[in-house]
């Protein structure tokens, strides 16, 4: 029997900590240990908020299925090798478990693209259980047409419709509470599709469970093929999984993050939107999924890149959307309280119009990686690598934003670093591919200046550390790329200078970096640790011999990890609380490459 409890609860969104991590590869939910879905925009990552409560408020809507009283969280976990959450709470004298995951294999049947399943299931005593299934769309947070069909309820609003099934029936009301009795042996489920311009498809719960079960066979599959000898692997593995989760098939780019605003500083306007691709941070994937034999997610990416940067080559733009288009311009969202008070709530971003150097270097060495893994590039990939190459011949000289995205450019040595990286690995490609002697010339010429001007311009020799830029004091975290270049050799005094002149003036404490001196960025408020820096000491610590001391950072690190695996792009080193978007495909892919620099450190040295 079920029986209504009243309107929808007004409870604030969780530490960003407690979020377990639903995709299908299109998509993806974020689930608090209470049950509650808080985010998930359709029908893409960059779509609107249909439960939109961890940035929106409680108007933004949200999907809570979980105990309706008191309970204690005992156990939380993905399945082994799997993207199946289960959640287990205790509850009076019996045990509710959730399980739940988003249907990733959607090709070749009649499915929505979308389908989200929630089973719960009950041991030991029979359990009360509330369901609050709140869905708002879009900006304004707009109420759906709601209709009662014979397979369940449906929501609508104008081109996108869900309908929430379940077995046995539930009388769901939207905006209300709806409390029923789960006893053992007889779970309930839930299924939610969504569509977007196509007819709504209706899947009977128990079908979509299967499809689930399914889906955690083919993880399992794809997991098994990854090296079992790699050290931390089962973290390496979760982190894959997140990437791929965070990848949109359709077109095999990896979004930054699902989400966007979660701010840097709380309670300030460091909140940027980051569901859109930089080819950066794509880049750093593609190199780990290849160091792992998983080619055929590096080849799609770069596939992807050679068609979404058509219209705008030579020029690489700093991001794009995931069909490959100029990002939106950046807004404000008004009335939207944002996480913790952190406003304004952002949409588009603002840094898509930038010159970013760096990103030519990152791209550039995907396809060196792509072509040494024995892999040849098709004449069109190795005509738009040459275009970016001819780019950074011609445009090194000039000031750029840098990887981190300031307003005021200037001549950041990483920057530099990254374009000598783009002419040598396209100088490498270029032996195996066809190059006409001048362009080759003209390369080799502009790689060699590089070089020399950053060895003159942006080396301290007081210090005896390269720095942020040149003329400048300050440090930048991402010289750590430094050992992985063989710009100088990884064991030289500058290299080595440079190492531990980060790990000492950029330290945040124990095993955390700040990218930056906190300050210099010319934004008010602070922010905190940035994670994937300190995988990069760890990369860089292991790639100059210093393997005991990786592997120590390493541990270390794992102290920072989610209950659940997932990691954020920052964290407060006070307190150890998450900070910025989440999950962060750039922490989890500087995880993976942190690994494999442990795996293939040379000799340690004596």
């Amino acid at each position: 029997m079920t029986v209504e409890s009243g309107p929808a609860s007004r409870r604030p969104p969780a530490p960003l900590r407690d979020y377990g991590l639903l995709g299908d590869t299109r998509t993806a939910a974020l689930v608090a240990a209470d049950g509650g879905i808080d985010w998930l925009c359709v029908p893409r990552f960059d779509g609107e908020p249909i439960f939109g409560r961890l940035v929106g408020g409680p108007d933004a809507g949200t999907f809570r299925v979980g105990p309706a009283g008191p309970a204690t969280v005992v156990a939380r976990r993905y399945r082994e090798h799997t993207a199946t959450l289960e959640t287990t709470w205790a509850v009076g004298g019996g045990r509710l478990t959730l399980a739940e995951g988003m249907v990733t294999e959607a090709s070749g049947r009649l499915l929505p693209t979308t389908l989200l399943v929630r089973r719960l299931s009950a041991e030991q005593a029979a359990v009360d259980v509330a369901v609050e299934f709140d869905p708002r769309l879009g900006v304004r947070h707009a109420r759906p047409r709601v209709l009662h069909r014979r397979t369940g309820l449906v929501c609508a609003w104008g081109a996108v419709a869900v309908a929430l099934n379940s077995a046995p029936a539930l009388a769901v009301e939207p905006g209300r509470v709806t409390v029923t009795t789960v006893r053992p042996g007889r779970p309930v489920t839930l299924v939610l599709s969504v569509a977007h311009g196509e007819p709504l498809i209706h899947v009977p719960p128990d079908a979509a469970w299967e499809l689930l079960l399914g889906d955690e066979h083919r993880w399992r599959d794809w997991t098994a093929e990854i090296d079992r000898s790699l050290p931390f692997r089962e973290h390496v593995v979760r982190s894959l999984l997140t990437i791929r989760l965070l990848t949109y098939s359709p077109c095999q780019a990896p979004v930054a993050a699902p989400t966007t605003s979660l701010p840097e500083d709380p309670g300030g306007i460091r909140n940027w939107d980051y569901r859109y691709v930089w080819p950066r941070d794509a880049s750093i994937g593609v190199s780990a999924f290849l160091a792992v034999g998983k080619s055929r997610e590096a080849h799609g990416f770069l596939a992807w890149l050679l068609h979404a940067s058509r219209l705008q080559r030579p020029r690489l733009p700093a991001l794009l959307t995931l069909h490959g288009r100029p990002v939106p311009a950046e807004r404000d969202l008004p009335g939207w309280p944002g996480y913790l008070g952190s406003v304004p709530v952002r949409v588009g971003n603002g840094a898509a119009n930038q010159h970013q150097l760096d990103g030519y270097g990152w791209v550039v060495d995907a396809a060196w990686a792509f072509a040494q893994s024995g892999h040849r590039l098709d004449r069109e990939t190795w005509r738009a690598v040459r275009g970016f190459a001819d780019t950074v011949a011609r445009c090194w000289p000039e000031p750029d934003a840098g990887i981190w995205e300031v307003r005021e450019p200037a001549q950041h040595v990483h920057s530099k670093l990254m374009g000598w990286l783009a002419l040598d690995r396209a100088l490498r490609i270029a032996d195996t591919h066809p190059l006409p002697d001048r362009q080759r010339r003209r390369w080799q010429t502009a790689r060699d200046a590089i070089a020399a001007e950053v060895r003159s311009r942006g080396f301290d020799a007081t210090a005896g550390c390269y720095v942020r830029s040149y003329g400048s004091p300050h440090l930048d975290a991402a010289l750590l790329v430094l050992p992985l270049l063989d710009l100088d050799d990884a064991d030289s005094p500058r290299v080595r200078g440079t190492v531990d002149a980060v790990r000492e003036r950029l330290s945040a404490g124990g095993p955390l970096l700040y990218r930056y001196p906190p300050g210099s960025d010319g934004f008010p408020g602070t922010e905190g640790a940035f994670l994937p820096c300190s995988f990069w000491l760890v990369q860089a610590l292991a790639r100059t011999g210093h393997r005991a001391e990786a592997v120590e950072l390493f541990e270390a690190l794992l102290g920072y990890v989610g209950p659940l695996g997932l990691y954020p792009e920052e964290v407060d080193p006070a307190t150890g609380a998450y900070r910025g978007n989440y999950p962060q495909t750039l922490t989890h892919a500087a995880l993976v490459q942190a690994a494999l620099a442990i795996r293939d450190a040379p000799t340690p040295r004596s």
